[in-house]
């Protein structure tokens, strides 16, 4: 008798801890699906942090916006050029690199200005100066626009650290081309010039 009331017991026990298993697994399951279903939710799409940009300078990624001025205070922004190909090309006048690929720079420049590209010469300032930009600038006799990167905002934009830097920019304001160091080749920058002129757009 005693044994029959104990195996009872243990089937009662049993049963109960099955239940109470059955429930603790749902609750847990619950919990875990209503938890995947607010992160889902309440994550805030790309275009909400970011503008619809990725702000990387890396090839095939939106090229980071910028604004900024000439030695006489003319301001250009990236944003304004959208439909044209745009090289980028951060230099200081103290950099023997870039005083040696400037001349290829101004050439690409004068054989395609009127073919939809533009380039920007983008002076370190803030390791450089106005005045030594504008000097170098005259002595190349350099004519596409110089700007003056006087905080070095862009150049921290665009990740830069080693001078010259060269970034190729497509039509759509896409990064198709990044050339670090220098003197970067004349067969380089005319042959990519090239390809992103007619890609079109």
């Amino acid at each position: 008798m005693t044994k029959g009331v104990g195996r009872l017991r243990w089937a009662i026990n049993w049963g109960s801890w099955m239940q109470d298993r059955a429930r603790w697994s749902a609750l847990v399951l619950g919990v875990a699906v209503l938890g995947a279903a607010w992160i889902a939710y309440s994550a805030a799409p790309a275009s909400a942090t970011t503008g619809g940009h990725i702000p990387s300078p890396r090839e095939g990624f939106q090229a980071p916006s910028f604004a900024l001025t000439n030695p006489t205070g003319e301001t250009t922004r990236l944003e304004d050029l959208r439909g044209q190909v745009v090289v980028l090309n951060f230099w200081a006048s103290w950099c023997p690199p870039c005083k040696a690929e400037m001349p290829d720079l101004e050439a690409a420049h004068m054989a395609n200005k009127d073919k939809g590209l533009v380039i920007l010469g983008i002076n370190s300032t803030v390791q450089d100066s106005a005045e030594a930009a504008q000097s170098f600038a005259a002595d190349q006799g350099i004519t596409f626009p110089i700007l003056l990167d006087r905080t070095g905002e862009v150049s921290r934009q665009y990740l830069v650290r080693a001078l010259p830097t060269t970034f190729f920019i497509d039509r759509q304001g896409i990064i198709r081309k990044v050339v670090v160091g220098g003197p970067m080749s004349e067969a380089t920058l005319t042959s990519t010039v090239r390809n992103l002129l007619e890609a079109g757009g």
